[in-house]
């Protein structure tokens, strides 16, 4: 089953993408770019109900007090 899920991750939008086992994140723009997010991989068996706990635990650093948190936005 392919599978689309966005998510903001401290502030910055990433586009999950699965098909069939893998899967492939991408940066949005503003402008509806978007561009492969190489910098973040996730294992084939991670299930989209653990993605965001993933992402968060992946880029904690990334956190700052304007953007505390990852949510996943659809």
């Amino acid at each position: 089953m392919d599978e689309k899920i966005t998510f903001n991750v401290f502030g910055r939008t990433v586009l999950a993408l699965r098909k069939e086992n893998t899967w492939a994140l991408f940066y949005l723009g503003t402008d509806g770019k978007r561009r492969p997010a190489t910098d973040l991989v996730v294992p084939s068996d991670i299930k989209s109900p653990e993605l965001e706990q993933y992402l968060s635990d992946l880029c904690h650093e990334w956190a700052t007090e304007k953007h505390p948190d990852v949510f996943r936005v659809t």
